[in-house]
């Protein structure tokens, strides 16, 4: 009995902290038009990681460095979406970054994004 009732209170305070789980945390989160609405009105923090070799890299992706490479149009969606959230393009072009670099993003669950620049 003693031990139904600790794994009925264990598992009501595990059900309790993915109460809080944002929307951040979907499988959905990266793909395109999820992470182009993210874009639009993104106002966190942000990393900025560099492709070294990004021709290389649409074709033969390392799976250490990046997400899997977007389509042509999936790349030209990200930037109108980060040009079109106009304080989140002065915070990139503030640090050296050239929103034409930017080929990939990929949300944290904390809701901050990585870009990733070529």
């Amino acid at each position: 009995m003693k031990r139904t009732l600790k794994l009925a209170i264990v598992a009501a305070i595990a059900s309790q902290v993915f109460v809080g789980v944002s929307y951040a945390d979907s499988v959905t989160m990266n793909w395109g038009p999820e992470l182009q609405r993210t874009l639009v009105t993104f106002n966190q923090d942000f990393d900025l990681k560099y492709l070294n070799d990004y021709q290389n890299q649409k074709t033969d992706p390392d799976a250490h460095d990046t997400n899997p490479p977007r389509t042509v149009q999936g790349v030209e969606n990200i930037q109108a979406a980060i040009r079109s959230n106009h304080p989140l393009a002065k915070r990139l072009e503030a640090r050296g970054v050239n929103i034409h670099d930017v080929v990939n993003a990929e949300q944290a669950a904390d809701g901050s994004i990585t870009f990733w620049l070529k």
